[in-house]
């Protein structure tokens, strides 16, 4: 399949990168009644629509617990202090990630330890992983768990993962802020790992109208470590405190909205599906495409390419008026914040690499192939000089 290459005009109509617009002109009046019954009831902190909410996900997810929380953030603390990691605890972390994944191991007092990426799905390296072991044994760390992100909408690839976290005996967290939805090898998002989290942060393929998360968990002792972290460290009742909690409730207006996208969210995965897979075929040749692993799918929460061109592409495309975004520009062992923690091995090239090389394109559910062949037909157009 070849797009025509032709100029955009000058006053062409801008891009929506993550066009929200369109799912709410798709939901309007559902949505609206949603939030006027919450409005009404008034139970807008763990409403009746939180414990709904929660069991839709566990429906559709396959998993016996999922606790509504306050944001993809606090549902990796909550889960992380479920556990009980603290300090001399090696956590293991993808470099080339949001320094949301690394944030809450550091604010406990564990260390995360930063390995690399695979260059085609830019998930976690088992190979880097290994060498962050040993680099945090020979730190005087204790290698307690590894935090695997399902980047950009991929699960990793959790088989390879498997030897090396079973030989040193690892807690395994899934970071699938930006994979919920996706599926791997006969299992769904939610179901892999020890503990599982998302966030439902409005540009999440799943979102809401502000900020939210979840976690998963087959665990009973987890999922009742969660309830009451989640919730100042409640007991018996909120004035009962067994342990030093959070406040990291969802609010019920966003589990009302979340109930309605959840709805539909299927058919938007598969729409997701056939504009990534066009994407493909039309700029295969000239880009570095995503690659999805046998037996994976992905909800495509960014369409990712990688060109050592990127920043010409990343300037034709903005006088075109389509948007781009960098997901990311600077990996986190090179981020201020966190430039004094442990990396594996001797450095972490291919993160590097890719802060340099990748540009994600316009992508939500509702892009019409006319839109994506402007999109497409302009960075041809940038590549061809």
């Amino acid at each position: 399949m070849t797009a025509i290459a032709a100029k955009p005009s000058e006053d062409a109509a801008p891009i929506e990168f993550i066009d929200l617009a369109a799912q709410r002109q798709r939901l309007g009046a559902r949505l609206d009644a949603a939030i006027a019954a919450v409005v009404q009831h008034g139970r807008f902190i763990l409403g009746p629509e939180v414990q709904r909410l929660e069991r839709a996900l566990a429906e559709f997810s396959g998993v016996k617990h999922v606790i509504a929380c306050s944001n993809g953030t606090d549902a990796l603390a909550l889960s992380l202090r479920a556990r009980g990691f603290g300090s001399g605890d090696a956590v293991f972390v993808p470099s080339f990630t949001f320094a949301a994944t690394a944030e809450p191991v550091s604010l406990l007092g564990a260390t995360p330890v930063f390995v690399d990426v695979l260059p085609d799905t830019f998930n976690i390296d088992p190979q880097s992983l290994k060498a962050g072991i040993a680099t945090a044994r020979a730190s005087g760390l204790r290698p307690k768990a590894v935090i695997a992100v399902d980047l950009f909408g991929q699960p990793a690839d959790y088989d390879a993962l498997a030897p090396i976290i079973a030989e040193h005996k690892l807690w395994l967290l899934a970071d699938a802020a930006q994979s919920f939805g996706a599926r791997y090898r006969g299992l769904r998002v939610g179901e892999i790992g020890a503990m599982a989290t998302t966030s439902f942060f409005p540009a999440k393929p799943l979102g809401c109208y502000g900020d939210g998360g979840a976690i998963f968990t087959g665990d009973d002792a987890l999922a009742d470590a969660v309830l009451s972290l989640r919730m100042h460290g409640k007991g018996q009742d909120k004035y009962d405190n067994v342990r030093i909690g959070m406040n990291a409730r969802l609010d019920t207006i966003q589990a009302a909205i979340l109930l309605e996208k959840l709805r539909i969210f299927p058919e938007e995965i598969q729409a997701r599906e056939r504009i990534a897979r066009r994407y493909g075929e039309l700029l295969g040749d000239v880009v570095q495409a995503p690659r999805i692993i046998e037996g994976a799918t992905s909800v495509w929460a960014q369409y990712t390419i990688v060109s050592a061109r990127r920043d010409r592409i990343a300037e034709a495309l903005k006088q075109a008026r389509i948007p781009t975004a960098v997901y990311y520009a600077r990996p986190l062992h090179r981020q201020t914040a966190y430039a004094g923690y442990p990396i594996a091995g001797n450095g972490l090239p291919v993160s590097e690499r890719l802060s340099e090389q990748v540009l994600s394109l316009p992508m939500h559910a509702y892009l019409d192939e006319a839109t994506q062949d402007r999109i497409v037909s302009a960075l041809r157009a940038a590549l061809a000089h």
